[in-house]
């Protein structure tokens, strides 16, 4: 009987996982390179969805000691029915919560230290590896390549296609956009994304100072929208300079599906379940 691929990919999430990388790795505090490796694993932790760099310890130009700080609780996660039955840790938990054995490590260099940057674990396919915090460095590195948010994984894609299909966007019946021309973003285990031009959106919008960034997209900035007679915060963004990956949708504008109601080619889709469902997750 066949599987669902995804299915079979997710079957593993509550073991740990690891891939090596050809890829030179890099990291950086101030100005001094800490990191600097072609030996590097990517290591997804049990329910971990996003993977962490591991390196050699001896590929770490620092200290390693001890963390002092206890370890956080692990958190209950959040249920994404299109990844696993059982709630998954998302980016937004700290690195600090891990669900792999092994013993928590502080990284200190030229007196600077960095609190629980690293993780020794036991796992014998892992052994001599430290894996690290990306947060708890200043700048990462793939070859001369920066890298942002969290490590990129292989298994990842992000497709963007032009189309032709009809998409509304509303909110409390209200009209934000509409188009026969969007760019659709196809990435995997998130939800279709409808990136449209400005003059197809007819909700007012006003920037914010929010900013987040993608580890395959970039930067976005965001807008909030007014709706009737109430502002939305964040409830759109934008890429303006985006990688490569994601460079057809420059400019462009997208919505939050999970919190507004989309209608393609004339039928209303469910809202997805995304970590980012509710403005808190934004």
């Amino acid at each position: 009987m066949s599987v669902l691929q995804h299915a079979s990919l997710s079957a593993a999430l509550d073991r740990c996982r690891h891939e090596p990388i050809a890829k030179r790795i890099r990291a950086r505090i101030g100005g001094a390179t800490i990191v600097d490796s072609t030996r590097a694993v990517l290591v997804w932790e049990p329910r971990r969805v996003v993977p962490s760099y591991a390196v050699p310890e001896e590929d770490i130009a620092a200290r390693l000691t001890p963390a002092t700080v206890p370890a956080p609780a692990e958190p209950e996660g959040v249920r994404l029915a299109s990844i696993s039955d059982r709630p998954v840790l998302d980016p937004s938990v700290p690195f600090a919560v891990h669900t792999a054995e092994g013993q928590p490590v502080d990284l200190v260099t030229d007196g600077e230290k960095r609190a629980a940057a690293g993780l020794r674990p036991v796992d014998p396919d892992l052994a001599g590896h430290v894996v690290l915090d990306f947060d708890a460095f200043d700048a990462w590195f793939e070859e001369d390549e920066p890298s942002v948010s969290h490590p990129r994984d292989p298994f990842h894609r992000v497709d963007v296609l032009a189309s032709s299909r009809h998409v509304r966007l509303e909110l409390d019946g209200v009209l934000l956009a509409e188009s026969r021309r969007p760019v659709l973003l196809f990435e995997t285990m998130l939800p279709t994304r409808y990136y449209l031009r400005r003059e197809d959106v007819v909700a007012p919008l006003e920037p914010t100072t929010t900013r987040t960034r993608c580890a395959y997209k970039g930067e976005a900035s965001y807008w909030a929208v007014t709706v009737g007679d109430r502002q939305v915060p964040d409830l759109a963004w934008t890429y303006p300079d985006p990688l490569h990956e994601a460079a057809h949708v420059r400019g462009l504008v997208a919505f939050f599906d999970e919190r507004i109601d989309v209608v393609l080619d004339g039928r209303r889709l469910d809202r997805p379940v995304t970590p980012w469902s509710s403005s808190e997750g934004s």
